[in-house]
């Protein structure tokens, strides 16, 4: 097919006008049953490039990505001009899945979309093998890579798949994010020296790149205020926590910025209008992790602001990369304090478990084979944490994954090699040194554009002239005292939401006092637990019925109900004692221990703390129809509450409303 022919089908089918020389290069080598590693900066248009070629291709093109967001959009795009798409992905409940699977077995589908993940379901796995497959695409072809920003080991089975595929068969791998390590590995995994790479420029003509100097926390959040009511149009602001991202909205809010937060710990349906509302600019800015913006094709946003410092060069130019993408001017904007370098490290030191949780599913495995969940039954470790595990160990040849009947086994292979351990300590030097680079960024004098691009092995000497240091600018942000006294003002009213209601129980959405470890509040819940120093003390009461009246108002319950200790003896009866007194409700002791427990917090899995208090507690007291406070001192992943709400549930009880002192902070 000649370009002009292309160009033709182009504006017919997708409504533009003609396609940059890089993107035809590509086309006419897939259309060739070539392989190719597309690095081009994002807004380049790489995604026209595979959907254009599968057009022309008979049979349906896998694209495997990692994006929920852009899933969701492309569809919709390529159904709205009648080209057959569809998506599998954690969102769809199990009828939507059957019905889209059955769909693909038959062909009915030109682009199918589906997250790396779903490779296990076995009922993908059966249609796959029917379907008459044109072409495999790897979106965020960087995630494949160790080395890489966003390793996902759900990726290497991508590229085991790639290797089973006849050598003329047309594969595309694309990312924004890749330096030369990270373009070395992805060729060295895709082990095929036909894998052509075409590497783009990387710069963003647009972008105003700057760093912000501010002393702490509190004066960061003066410098955000001033910065968003200042700039105009709709933005990012990126944080580094869950919690981060639910105060720094807050914060916005209470000034009157139309701002709202986002992250992973929230269900589908709330990102999802969330995403719908600010691509219809419903909101100044999202604070978000960056959860947000990966996939999200909103062209005009005009600010990104990050509230912490990312681990890498490649985090941050990932993440500025959904901006601007219109071509008009867009602000960047980092914030840094020196004690920001904590959080970033703290996720490097912890990039992969420790060596002797390795050991111990070596062990485990020479007994039996398991499921991953009967290992993370049997080892006190995050569902994550236990993939990686797995996917270095598959990776080094120790263990295997079968399938035996229905489900998924893990064993140990005959002969096994001893764990190598040397890559391990590799890869954490190896970012270590790139967050030295972020430092380094922040600290250059020289074109910050250029810095980034020479970074991502786009080499380039000519200055962009739109960021601080070309534009010879030093930018540092103290609060006035004005400022710190309404930050003081914020921190003493803001009290974290318990989202823990569902659709099908009795249990709302509570609310805590303060995060555990934001305030002098985590402090003083240590020292009442852990160190002997007695009830708590009068100030946390007095915050955590501030807390309730802000969320409940005058709400009437019919009882104060308060979570059994482990260690901590009579302090939340006690606690319990007091808001029930002092709220003028009726103090229940119904609820008791059927069983001794842990502490929660010595669970590292969201298993392994149900396991620890699923059917350990009894209900001793007639609660049919009543509406009950539950007291606690500290929420963490909500087990505890929901379990508990279960069982009253059970007895007939109308209603349950959580009340905590903290909210811990969590990662992500």
């Amino acid at each position: 097919m000649r370009k002009e022919q292309a160009e033709h089908i182009l504006r017919a089918k997708f409504g533009l006008q003609h396609f940059y020389d890089e993107q035809w290069e590509a086309i006419s080598r897939l259309l060739n049953g070539e392989r190719i590693l597309m690095i081009q900066r994002t807004g380049f248009g790489k995604s026209l490039v595979f959907q254009f070629a599968a057009t022309m291709l008979y049979g349906t093109t896998i694209i495997f990505s990692p994006l929920i967001a852009l899933m969701r959009e492309q569809v919709k795009r390529l159904q709205a001009i009648n080209l057959p798409a569809a998506f599998i992905n954690s969102t769809l409940d199990p009828q939507e899945k059957a019905e889209i699977l059955e769909k693909a077995g038959r062909g009915d589908y030109k682009l199918l979309y589906i997250a790396p993940e779903r490779q296990e379901d076995e009922s993908w796995q059966q249609v796959v093998q029917k379907m008459r497959l044109a072409m495999v695409v790897v979106d965020e072809a960087h995630c494949i890579s160790a080395w890489g920003h966003d390793f996902r080991p759900s990726y290497r089975r991508i590229v085991n798949v790639v290797k089973q595929l006849q050598k003329d068969f047309p594969v595309m791998a694309c990312t924004a994010t890749a330096t030369k390590r990270v373009q070395q590995d992805i060729e060295v995994q895709f082990d095929n020296t036909k894998l052509t790479v075409l590497r783009g420029s990387l710069g963003r003509d647009n972008f105003s790149l700057n760093v912000v100097w501010c002393e702490n926390q509190e004066h960061k959040l003066a410098a955000l205020l001033r910065l968003v009511e200042k700039i105009e149009g709709t933005g990012v602001i990126y944080c580094g926590t869950q919690a981060e991202t639910e105060t720094v909205a807050q914060w916005l809010v209470q000034n009157g910025i139309k701002a709202i937060n986002y992250n992973a710990g929230l269900d589908h349906g709330s990102r999802e209008r969330i995403e719908k509302a600010f691509m219809a600019d419903e909101y100044k800015c999202v604070a978000s992790t960056n959860a947000l913006g990966m996939g999200m094709d909103k062209p005009n946003i005009r600010f990104v602001i990050h509230f912490q410092v990312p681990q890498s060069p490649l985090h941050y130019y990932q993440e500025i990369g959904r901006a601007g993408r219109d071509g008009f001017s867009t602000k960047i904007i980092l914030l840094y304090a020196p004690e920001d370098d904590e959080l970033p490290l703290a996720f490097i030191q912890n990039n992969r478990p420790p060596v002797n949780k390795y050991q111990e599913v070596i062990r485990l495995l020479m007994d039996e084979p398991l499921s991953q969940f009967g290992i993370i039954r049997k080892i006190n470790l995050k569902q994550i944490a236990i993939k990686v595990i797995l996917a270095d160990l598959i990776d080094q040849g120790i263990i295997t994954k079968v399938t035996r009947g229905s489900h998924s086994l893990y064993e140990l292979k005959f002969n096994a090699p001893l764990l190598d351990t040397k890559t391990f300590e590799e890869l954490r030097v190896a970012k270590l040194e790139d967050f030295n680079q972020m430092k380094a960024y922040i600290d250059t004098r020289t074109c910050r554009m250029n810095f980034l691009r020479n970074y991502l092995g786009d080499e380039t000497i000519e200055p962009c002239g739109k960021c601080d240091n070309d534009r010879n600018k030093d930018y540092r942000i103290r609060a006035n005292k004005e400022e710190l006294r309404k930050i003081e003002k914020f921190r003493e009213n803001y009290f974290p939401v318990l989202e823990v209601e569902r659709k099908d129980g009795i249990l709302v959405n509570g609310i805590a006092a303060s995060h555990y470890g934001v305030t002098q509040v985590g402090s003083m819940l240590h020292h009442s637990k852990y160190e002997q120093g007695g009830d708590f003390p009068n100030y946390l009461l007095r915050l955590t019925l501030k807390a309730f009246r802000h969320y409940f108002g005058k709400k009437h319950f019919d009882l104060v109900m308060y979570v059994p200790p482990t260690i901590s003896g009579d302090l939340v009866k006690h606690f319990a004692e007091e808001i029930a007194r002092m709220l003028g409700f009726e103090l229940s002791h119904g609820l008791k221990k059927s069983r001794e427990t842990h502490p929660q917090k010595v669970f590292e899995s969201a298993i392994g703390k149900r396991d620890n208090i699923r059917d350990a507690f009894r209900i001793d007291e007639d609660v049919e129809g009543k509406n009950i406070l539950l007291v606690d001192d500290i929420f963490d992943s909500g087990c505890t509450i929901r379990e508990i709400a279960a069982i009253l549930q059970r007895h007939g009880a109308e209603l349950v409303a959580p009340l905590v002192i903290a909210k811990t902070i969590g990662g992500r």
